[in-house]
């Protein structure tokens, strides 16, 4: 349901027919969960951030970057430096927009595994949105590794089944094999068209990333990956309401948790900070 100004908005007119935005409009409208918009204006800039969130997607499947582990990760030394972890630290003299598209414009250069493709993706999506001025305000402290993001990203998970086309899911595979720790479970995008991206196993149906997963698990098990019921985004309204304002506000950088596991969930991540700072 869209509720705008208080109002329950049900206008489908908005948007260009068998477009994208018809199909985000849709799949929003028909949700149990409230989206709360202040104007049309907020609507019109979570539908255009979810289709530069499915673009970027498209774009880096079609592109030439490669899946690696941490320990192999690769980057264009003239706009990031690769840090001993295998992260991506921002060079202090680029600009955040020029390094985010060498990614995809120099991808051959690059190699990541599938949760900082995930952040890659928005960044590229968000970028392409709201334009370089405010994205190089935003985000003039970037540094790419796993799920860690920029506040003002303000990533949140929802616990829900109703998929919209821009948000990342992600697979898991509870009985991985040992000898493959990097098939534990796939984030990955979903798309306008039934389809997901998926880092490492493209544009693909839901039924063919588990069964990618399960032929990754341990001996003798039987218990297959599964999908969670947990959908991962960005604040699309806070996003749209700083791009509406040109103003930004004072920020923390969160901590850095250097875990080592390639392709964890959201979800695991911010498991490894909560019982960091409960120590």
């Amino acid at each position: 349901m869209i509720i705008i100004n208080g109002s329950e908005f049900q206008n489908t007119n908005i948007v260009p027919s068998q477009s994208s935005e018809q199909i985000i409009l849709e799949k929003l409208m028909e949700d149990r969960l409230i989206y709360r918009y202040r104007s049309l204006n907020e609507l019109n800039f979570e539908m255009t951030l979810r289709k530069n969130i499915i673009r970027s997607s498209r774009l880096m499947y079609e592109s030439q970057v490669k899946f690696e582990i941490f320990e192999h990760s690769r980057c264009n030394p003239d706009y990031w430096i690769r840090t001993k972890p295998g992260g991506f630290q921002l060079i202090n003299d680029v600009l955040p927009s020029t390094a985010i598209n060498d990614i995809y414009n120099n991808s051959h250069l690059y190699g990541f595994e599938c949760a900082t493709a995930m952040l890659i993706v928005y960044y590229h999506a968000v970028l392409n949105t709201i334009g370089e001025d405010l994205f190089n305000r935003l985000f003039g402290d970037l540094y790419l590794y796993s799920w860690h993001a920029d506040p003002d990203l303000r990533i949140q998970n929802v616990s829900t089944r109703h998929l919209i086309p821009g948000d990342i899911v992600y697979f898991k595979n509870p009985d991985v094999s040992p000898e493959t720790p990097w098939w534990q479970g796939e984030n990955a995008v979903v798309l306008d068209d039934g389809l997901y991206f998926g880092h490492g196993i493209g544009i693909t149906t839901a039924e063919r990333i588990i069964e990618s997963l399960n032929q990754n698990r341990r001996t003798g098990s039987e218990r297959s990956a599964y999908l969670l019921t947990t959908v991962t985004r960005p604040n699309f309204t806070y996003l749209a309401r700083v791009t509406s304002n040109r103003q930004t506000e004072p920020k923390t950088q969160p901590l850095i948790i250097h875990h080592n596991e390639p392709s964890i969930a959201r979800s695991q991540y911010e498991y490894y900070l909560t019982v960091f700072y409960l120590k």
